[in-house]
């Protein structure tokens, strides 16, 4: 078993990011061997991920305020809410300092 504090990880990571690129992200259980990944991504205000696939089915859960985007269509969520990422390209812009904790089943 394994136990880690996802806000201090957040915090961690925020602060790297705000010093260089306003991004990072570590993968805190899973990986390439595994089916299910869980991803901790921060992204400081303004900063967004370029467009990409969604590897199968996945999930954000938000600290702060996140914008997801694909097509003409956006969802933004807030602190606490649990956003599913569609079936199709799609790509994340922070509204404000964040964290996401980004959940993914390949299914392939």
């Amino acid at each position: 078993m394994r136990k880690l504090s996802l806000d201090a990880l957040a915090r961690e990571h925020l602060e790297r990011a705000a010093a260089s690129t306003g991004r990072g992200a570590s993968t805190v259980y899973g990986g390439h061997e595994h089916v299910l990944r869980r991803t901790l991504l921060a992204l400081t205000a303004g900063t967004s991920l370029a467009d990409h696939e969604n590897p199968g089915e996945a999930t954000l859960l938000l600290r702060g305020r996140v914008r997801l985007t694909s097509g003409d269509t956006d969802w933004e969520g807030r602190s606490g809410d649990l956003i599913t990422v569609p079936d199709a390209r799609h790509g994340p812009e922070a509204l404000e300092d964040s964290a996401v904790l980004l959940t993914v089943v390949r299914t392939d």
